[in-house]
This record gives structure tokens, C-alpha cells and sequence, in this order.
């Protein structure tokens, strides 16, 4: 089965502060101008310039530990990850949210995520991967959440993949929102582009839901440009979804996440407000990543 990123543990994040921590600086870059179909041209900034400075005193934050899943049901590899991330209202998140999640917030906001990649390498455990199934560009929204046990993850608003089997195989073994859309992940150099377009299902009205993307990969992050906005954003080794009316959760082992600066080139997409969201008005957070590998566990309650 195919999961995208999920988790926090429960002691959260580093040092316990979750008040008006810091904002990334030179490793993430800040879309100044954004047109109405989404195209935008970033550059390097601070991610919309709200926080106050963190009194860490420049020490290095390290991410939450990954847990550790002994008996997977899924391998794979989550490859040429590009994050943008937008910042809402808490209130305008929670009506998307089912009962037991609230949303959990970052210097007063809640956060959405539009994270385009591609899966490689799926594969249940003791099988091999297959050349044409097991790889394929997924594009997941997603917001970070906090349940009644003070547990921390992601919520997924809407998952894109390109083989239908994945999209069957989410929707009715996982309840997750899954469409099968046609898309495509290329590489050339330090850029990467991302198309997707929803198949219309027949007789149906409205907006099928599109997502294309170019984005420019910078160098690696240094240790200094990892922060806690960073790690919030990115280190998350648990998903939630609702399973037969009730809540349910997996966990997800992987190694920490090699991000790299990115830069916002293009941007026409519409899953957001299909999701139910209104549109971002205020510049996007960026991180890349070449990728890690992936062992999902099971679900529980």
C-alpha cells in the first residue's frame, strides 16, 4: 500500500517549544509574487516575516526520532520530494478535520502542505519490486494534526497518484482520499517539473484537479538552516485517517530527511480549493529533498 509522510512522536518537537519559534531563513525561499493560476517567482527570504527570533542561541535542532517499525507492510521510497507550504488560520483547517484532530499549529498558524514527488521501489515486504507498478509520481495535500492522546501527524486533505491499482488500494483498504490522475516527474539538471490532471470520472461536472510545478534545487541545507519550522514542516513519522467510523493511525520509519533549498519557478494548481480551502495569501515556505526510504507499519487505534 502506498502511504505518504507521517508522524511526530508525542514529546513533539526539539526542546519542547511550540510558542513563536523561528523562522527558516537562508534555506527556504519565499514566492513574492503569485498571480491568479498560481504561477509565482521566488526568491531567497523568510517565510512570511511573522515570527519573533528564536532564543536557541544559534544551537543546531535535531528532529524527532524516527520510530522504529519491525514489521512493516509496505517498503518503498518517497524520491525527488519537492515541500511547499502555506500557512491558514487554524479555523479555516479544523471543519476539514474529522472528530478527535485538531490542527496543529506554528507560531499561532496551521499549515498546508502541497508535496509533489515520486514513489519508488512499493513493494509488501518478502516481494519484489516490479518495474512499471512500483513506480509511479504521487502529489499528496496534507495539514499536521493532534489528537486527544496528544499525538501529533499528518491528515491528508487529497492524494494524487498515477497507477490506479495505488489509488484503489488507498481508498478502499485505507480510507484515504486517493484520485487517479495522469502525471509525470522529470528531472533535468537542478530543475524538476511536476504535471498532474484528475481522470474526470464519467458524466462528471467541475474541475477535474490539476497540479503543475517547476521548481529549481538549490544546495543543501546546513545544519544551522535545519530548524524547528523545518522540522515541524517536514520530520512527521505518523498518519491518521478514519478506519470504519473510527480514528486510526500508522507509523512510518525513515532516516532524516536531506533537504535542500528550492525555488518556487511555476505554479498552476487547484487542489487546494478543491479541498475546500480558499486560496494562499501569503508566500510559500520551500524545502527539497533527493528522498529516503520508507517502511510503513500497520494501522491502530
Amino acid at each position: 500500500m502506498v502511504l505518504p509522510p507521517c508522524r511526530a512522536t508525542a514529546r513533539d518537537y526539539p526542546g519542547g517549544r511550540r510558542s513563536r519559534p523561528s523562522l527558516p531563513s537562508r534555506g527556504v525561499h519565499r514566492c513574492f509574487r503569485q498571480r491568479s493560476r498560481g504561477d509565482c517567482r521566488a526568491e531567497a527570504g523568510v517565510a512570511g516575516g511573522h515570527a519573533r527570533p528564536s532564543s536557541g542561541g544559534g544551537a543546531p535542532v535535531r528532529p524527532p526520532p524516527s520510530p522504529r517499525v519491525s514489521r512493516p507492510v509496505m517498503h518503498h521510497r518517497w524520491s525527488r520530494m519537492t515541500f511547499v507550504h502555506w500557512r491558514y488560520p487554524p479555523g479555516a483547517v479544523r471543519p476539514l478535520l474529522p472528530g478527535g484532530l485538531e490542527p496543529e499549529t506554528f507560531d499561532g498558524d496551521a499549515w498546508v502542505g502541497l508535496t509533489p514527488f515520486l514513489m519508488e521501489g512499493v513493494r509488501p515486504p518478502g516481494t519484489p519490486a516490479l518495474p512499471w507498478l512500483s513506480r509511479f509520481p504521487e502529489t499528496n495535500l496534507r495539514t499536521y494534526v493532534r489528537d486527544g492522546r496528544g499525538r501529533t501527524g499528518l491528515w491528508f486533505l487529497s492524494l494524487d497518484a498515477g497507477r490506479l491499482a495505488a489509488v484503489l488500494a488507498g481508498r478502499v483498504g485505507y480510507g484515504l482520499p486517493y484520485h487517479w490522475s495522469d502525471m509525470e516527474v522529470r528531472a533535468a539538471g537542478r530543475l524538476v517539473r511536476y504535471r498532474g490532471r484528475r481522470h474526470r470520472p464519467t458524466g462528471a461536472a467541475g474541475p477535474a484537479g490539476r497540479c503543475d510545478a517547476e521548481v529549481e534545487v538549490g544546495r543543501p541545507l546546513t545544519e544551522g538552516e535545519r530548524d524547528e519550522l523545518a522540522h515541524f514542516l517536514t520530520a512527521r513519522f505518523r498518519l491518521f485517517t478514519v478506519v470504519a467510523g473510527r480514528l486510526a493511525a500508522a507509523e512510518v520509519e525513515h532516516p532524516p530527511w536531506p533537504l535542500r533549498q528550492a525555488r518556487l519557478l511555476h505554479l498552476d494548481q487547484d487542489l487546494v480549493r478543491l479541498a475546500g480551502l480558499p486560496a494562499p495569501d501569503r508566500a510559500p515556505v520551500l524545502h527539497a529533498s533527493p528522498g529516503v526510504p520508507v517502511r510503513v507499519g500497520r494501522w491502530t487505534r
